[in-house]
C-alpha cells in the first residue's frame, strides 16, 4: 500500500486550511460496511459526519436504501438524493415539527419517520397529522444507558409506545436505541456490556409484544457498536464514521478495518521559538472539543500538540527542521464529525491529484425547508 496516499502532487495553489477527501477510500469503506452486515437489508448508515450528496449517492450505488440523519436539513438532502427511507433521529420540536411534515409533502417519493420520546410531542404530531390527513411514522427513542435522549425502557416505555401505536394517524415502527456511551477499546469487552445494556430493550419488546403491540424493527447503536448490533436478528444498524473513518477510531477499534478517507492539508504559518512550529489549523477549521492531540500529523514523528487557538495550531517538534514556513503537511482528525462541519466544501483527491469539490449540503440547520 503506498504509504503516501494523502498527499498531493502540486499543492501550491491550494488554500489551506483544506478537507481533502479520496473517493475510492470512501467507496473501500462503504464495500466494507456492507460485507461486514452481510449485505444492506439491516444498514441505515447515519449521513452526520459527512453531510453530503456525494456519498448519499455512493451509498445508493452499493445498494443502501435506507438512511439515518440528525437535522431536517440532513433529511431534506436525503430527500434530494432520492433516498428511499429517511429516519430523523432526533424528536423534532417547536418549529422542526412543521419543517418535518413539509419533507413529507416535498419529496412524496421518499418514506420519513422521526424518533419521540415524549407523550407531549407524540400528541403535537398526531394532531398535525390528523389535521393533514395522513399518517406519520415514528420510533420510540429508548434511553438505555446514553443519558442524552430517549425514555427509560420502563413501565412508562410501554404506555407511550402503546399511544404512539393505538393512534390511527400514527404508524409505530418499533425501538431506537444509540448506546453512544459504550467506548469500550477492546471488542470482547464492548461487546459484553453492549449485550448487557441492551437486555432492558429486548424486556421492553418481550413486554409490549406479550401484550399485542408488534415491534417490527429496532435501530440501534452507532459505529463502535455496529459490529456487535449487526449479529442480532430483526435490528437495523447505524454506524456514520465507517465513510471518512478518523485517527480517534482507528486507534480506538483495530477490529475495524476501514481506511482514513479524509485528510487536513495545513500551512506552516510560523516557527516562534526552537523547536515550536505553528500551523494553520485552529479551532474554526479543526474540532476542538477533546483534549490533545486533536490531530495525526502524517510527518513529524514525535511531535506533541501543544495549544491552539482560533487560527493557529501550536505544535512541539524535536525535529522542527523538517518544517518550512509556508510548507505544506497533512494531518487526520481524531474526531472527524465536528471537524466536516467546518468546512463548506472537501476538495476530492484521485491519484494524488484534485479532481474536484463536493459541497457540505447539509452543514448549516436549513437548506430550503
Amino acid at each position: 500500500m503506498n504509504k503516501e496516499w494523502y498527499r498531493i502532487t502540486d499543492p501550491a495553489d491550494i488554500v489551506t486550511p483544506a478537507l481533502l477527501v479520496y473517493p475510492d477510500r470512501i467507496e473501500k469503506n462503504i464495500k466494507t460496511m456492507i460485507a461486514m452486515a452481510g449485505g444492506t437489508r439491516n444498514l441505515r448508515p447515519h449521513i452526520k459526519t459527512h453531510k453530503t450528496a456525494e456519498i448519499v449517492q455512493l451509498q445508493l450505488k452499493h445498494g443502501i436504501k435506507k438512511f439515518k440523519c440528525a437535522t431536517i436539513a440532513e433529511a431534506e438532502l436525503l430527500g434530494h438524493c432520492g433516498a428511499a427511507d429517511v429516519l430523523l433521529a432526533l424528536q423534532p420540536v417547536g418549529p422542526n415539527i412543521n419543517r418535518f411534515f413539509s419533507l413529507m409533502s416535498e419529496f412524496p417519493n421518499s418514506t420519513f419517520s422521526a424518533i419521540v420520546d415524549n407523550a407531549q410531542m407524540v400528541e403535537k404530531i398526531a394532531e398535525t397529522a390528523r389535521a393533514k390527513g395522513i399518517r406519520v411514522s415514528l420510533w420510540l427513542d429508548i434511553n438505555n444507558g446514553m443519558n442524552r435522549s430517549g425514555i427509560p425502557p420502563n413501565a412508562d416505555a410501554v404506555e407511550l409506545y402503546k399511544k404512539i401505536y393505538d393512534e390511527p394517524n400514527l404508524q409505530a415502527l418499533g425501538l431506537h436505541v444509540y448506546d453512544g456511551h459504550i467506548l469500550n477499546k477492546d471488542l470482547l469487552e464492548r461487546e459484553k456490556k453492549c449485550n448487557e445494556d441492551f437486555e432492558v430493550v429486548f424486556d421492553l419488546k418481550s413486554s409490549l409484544e406479550a401484550q399485542g403491540y408488534s415491534i417490527p424493527t429496532i435501530v440501534a447503536g452507532g459505529t463502535p457498536t455496529f459490529p456487535i448490533h449487526l449479529k442480532r436478528e430483526g435490528v437495523e444498524t447505524s454506524p456514520g464514521t465507517t465513510l471518512l473513518w478518523d485517527a480517534g477510531y482507528n486507534a480506538s477499534y483495530k477490529d475495524m478495518k476501514f481506511l482514513p478517507a479524509a485528510v487536513l492539508i495545513t500551512r506552516v504559518i510560523s516557527k516562534p521559538n526552537i523547536k515550536l512550529v505553528c500551523f494553520d489549523l485552529g479551532h474554526k477549521h479543526l474540532a476542538s472539543e477533546m483534549n490533545f492531540p486533536r490531530v495525526l500529523l502524517l510527518e513529524g514523528e514525535g511531535c506533541t500538540q501543544i495549544g491552539q487557538s482560533e487560527e493557529h495550531l501550536i505544535v512541539q517538534c524535536p525535529n522542527d527542521e523538517i518544517f518550512k514556513v509556508g510548507g505544506v503537511t497533512y494531518a487526520i482528525p481524531v474526531h472527524i464529525c465536528p471537524t466536516v462541519a467546518k468546512y463548506k466544501e472537501v476538495l476530492t483527491v484521485v491519484e494524488g491529484s484534485i479532481t474536484g469539490a463536493w459541497q457540505i449540503a447539509a452543514r448549516n440547520l436549513r437548506i430550503n425547508i
